[in-house]
């Protein structure tokens, strides 16, 4: 009862702030503190709108919070889940409604159009690292498949953000820091990050424009993981076999792991503090010619050389740190493999490319044509074969590159804006297109005789190619004064091919070309009832095929080679939601029912169909989540200055079918907080400061289909989340911005898996002209 009152509390407390009676404004009246738009939204996404739509400001997100990475940006949105584990973390996924942040294929996320998801693994984020928190221009957010404009990748969120465009000579120079004091399972550090951003740009007389970023990030987490065995059962540790002599030591931590059971706690293991050192350079440049046509075009790279080492909490009888071999404490004993806590550096360089032309025409016929391309030019994982202070001076060891992945995209548009007493007689809203995508994966591996140095003897290849094409068409149909329809259809075909598995000495399989084909319909109809009130009900279906890692991904096992599986099922929704918007001359109010009723969920699981069981990449019958969300604004909260941004989500996503694994079959899904809450407060009682204070909240969620992970709230589980963070921004002068605040102020334990940041302060100086 406890849990389900803090939300609830929140719900209440913006409800009401939602309803507070305030002053009609004249139209010419400018508010002192900037609305948060909610919903209603004209920005990048899908401008017909045919669900609901979320979306910050610069200027928002500068009052409101502590940004330090790109996906910051995104925390507070409503029934949005950033598995952000530390700042600069590459694989910060996305979660929403109805989709695990496991589940990173169902997040679409764009930069002025051009993609920035990477769906070439399944836990392969989106290249955050191509845009600087310094260029944020504003970020929108569109939930479900509800659009024809977008690909199935977009069947849970679709995410745009929009970069800053020089209106004339300006730019911006930025400093941050964080500090982190982080204690947790014996190891206690202080963890520091710093980051740089400049920004340059002008707009000539000519009508050409340009845009240089530079932006340096150096981060350190804390531990990311721990090694650790469970008991029995009935919680005693099997001892091994053999004779070997354990060593006597201290430092183990007991605890009780997610499903239950006793286990001890050795360390921080496999890499667990990553310092990482990144670099990203970006160079936009544009035209607009006086016939209406613009093009631009960017040139962005990125790199990365991290360190990641380990921390032992074992000591012996003299002090010493031990770190591998046979040990014993309150009389159990252990077998640590040499290679337990063995670190790992890893360095990467990416570039990226993107083009894009289109007619600029205030009514009629638009077109526009975008392009990019992003290569992964190096990507080396070097593992060491041995514990961090041994593997200093070398030993073997292996490596994983994943040299030439990448993907390439092309979307062709044309848009019709209708004006009155045209051809369509001023009520059709017309866009019509074609795209074009295809995704490229190489990843070898080999042994290393020093695993200082990558050159060594291969043992496994792993490669193949996905192509996606699609043929949409979508149109708004204001077919009375307050009614308007928007229908879409969305026809999509896709292709893997190249698809091949090879092992040195051992088993090789090329997998034969696979094909499919989708047709997704789309349907919103809105009701402007009032002038400040629209009903919406919008339905869709969309489809999301397979990634490569998902077809031909796999591990050796004797003679065989077990792979995802090369003939996995493409994931295909249907959606439906229901939306009442309240608009406010200071505000604004949203609830939202929906429903994502999904078949063959691609999911990594445990056969229990075949002998003997396998586990790995399935297709899961069917997966059916209900929610309600609510989300709202409210300015001049009876104070001048004072402003309430709020939104609340319940969701309960269940397994209906599973064949494969049917002990899951009325299980709720995983990584889905059943509760997620977030209520900002905004203090801005002049332009010169603002004070700003965050609650978020999420629920309990499940880490196994089976929900046999009962103790969430340890390192392994996936917990529950409360957490405030605190902001204070100043502007001393015109150009120059100082703020400063506290986020996790209550020092909440926190994990998806992977633990959380504890209490972290967070400084930042800004001079922009």
């Amino acid at each position: 009862m406890k849990t389900f009152r803090r939300p609830l509390a929140l719900a209440i407390s913006f409800g009401l702030a939602s309803c507070f009676p305030v002053q009609a404004a004249e139209p010419d009246e400018t508010d002192a503190v900037p609305s948060v738009t909610v919903a209603g939204s004209r920005g990048p996404l899908d401008p017909d709108l045919p669900a609901t739509s979320v979306s910050r400001t610069r200027e928002e997100l500068l009052q409101q919070q502590n940004v330090f990475n790109p996906e910051d940006a995104l925390r507070n949105l409503p029934s949005m889940t950033i598995r952000k584990r530390y700042s600069g973390d590459r694989n910060a996924l996305v979660g929403g409604r109805s989709f695990s942040t496991s589940q990173a294929p169902r997040a679409l996320v764009l930069m002025d159009g051009y993609l920035l998801s990477n769906f070439l693994g399944r836990f392969d984020a989106p290249r955050w690292n191509m845009v600087a928190p310094e260029e944020i221009a504003r970020v929108d957010v569109l939930y479900g498949p509800f659009s024809a404009l977008y690909t199935g990748n977009s069947m849970g969120t679709t995410i745009a953000f929009t970069t800053v465009k020089p209106t004339g000579f300006m730019g911006s120079a930025r400093l941050a820091s964080q500090v982190q004091a982080y204690d947790n399972y014996g190891l206690k550090d202080r963890y520091r990050n710093y980051q740089g951003s400049l920004l340059l740009g002008d707009r000539l007389a000519s009508g050409a424009w340009y845009k240089l970023m530079a932006n340096h990030q150096d981060s350190t987490s804390q531990p990311m993981q721990y090694y650790g065995v469970n008991a029995s059962a009935a919680g005693v540790f099997t001892r091994p076999s053999g004779n070997a002599v354990a060593v006597p030591v201290t430092g183990i931590v007991y605890d009780t792991g997610p499903t239950g059971l006793r286990r001890a706690v050795f360390g921080a293991n496999a890499g667990a503090i990553d310092h990482t050192k990144q670099d990203t350079v970006k160079a936009t440049f544009g035209y607009d010619f006086a016939s209406g046509i613009s093009a631009e075009g960017f040139v962005a790279w990125w790199q990365n050389d991290s360190v990641n080492t380990n921390a032992s909490l074992l000591r012996d009888a003299a002090g010493n740190t031990v770190w591998s071999g046979r040990v014993s404490s309150a009389g159990n004993v252990f077998d640590l493999p040499a290679n337990t806590f063995a670190p790992f550096d890893r360095e990467e360089r990416h570039l990226q490319t993107g083009l894009t032309l289109k007619t600029t025409n205030r009514t009629g016929w638009n077109a526009s044509a975008v392009m990019t391309r992003y290569r992964i030019l190096e990507d080396t994982q070097r593992n060491a074969g041995v514990a961090d202070p041994y593997a200093a001076a070398g030993g073997s060891g292996s490596a994983v590159l994943r040299d030439g992945t990448g993907f390439r995209t092309l979307d062709l548009q044309a848009r019709y804006v209708p004006t009155a007493g045209d051809w369509t007689g001023g009520a059709h809203t017309l866009t019509v297109g074609l795209h074009a995508s295809d995704y490229a994966l190489h990843q070898v591996t080999r042994n290393l005789a020093d695993w200082r140095n990558a050159a060594g003897v291969q043992t496994q290849y792993m490669g193949g190619r996905t192509k996606l094409s699609g043929l949409y068409a979508q149109d708004a149909w204001r077919f009375l004064p307050a009614w308007t329809a928007t229908l879409g259809l969305r026809l999509e075909r896709w292709k893997a091919s190249d698809g091949v598995q090879r092992f040195t000495n051992g088993p090789s399989t090329d997998y034969a070309r696979r094909s499919d084909n989708a047709t997704s319909p789309k349907l919103s109809v809105t009701w402007a009832t009032t002038p400040d009130l629209d009903l919406r009900v919008s339905a869709g279906k969309g489809t999301r095929f397979p990634t490569v890692a998902e077809l031909f991904q796999g591990t050796q096992s004797g003679a065989s080679i077990i792979v995802a599986d090369p003939d996995l099922k493409p994931e295909r929704s249907t959606a439906l939601e229901i939306t009442a918007d309240q608009r406010f001359s200071h505000g604004s109010a949203r609830a939202t029912l929906f429903q994502d009723d999904v078949r063959d969920t691609i999911w990594t699981q445990l056969n229990l169909a075949v002998f003997p069981n396998v586990t790995n990449n399935q297709n899961v019958g069917r997966v059916r989540t209900r929610g309600l969300e609510l989300a709202g604004v409210a300015d001049r909260l009876g104070i001048d200055g004072l402003s309430l941004d709020a939104s609340i989500g319940w969701s309960k996503a269940v397994i209906l079918e599973n064949a494969n694994y049917q002990p899951s079959v009325g299980r709720i899904w995983v990584r889905v907080p059943r509760v997620r809450s977030t209520t900002t407060l905004v203090y801005a009682p002049t332009p010169l400061w603002s004070a700003a204070a965050t609650w978020r909240y999420s629920g309990r969620q499940f880490n196994e289909i089976n929900n046999s992970d009962i103790n969430p709230d340890v390192y392994g589980g996936l917990s529950r989340q409360k957490q405030l963070d605190l902001r204070l921004r100043f502007l001393p002068a015109r150009q120059v911005e100082l703020a400063a605040g506290i986020d996790n102020v209550n020092d909440g334990r926190a994990y998806q898996s992977h633990p959380f940041p504890g209490r972290t302060f967070f400084a930042e100086a800004r001079y922009a002209f």
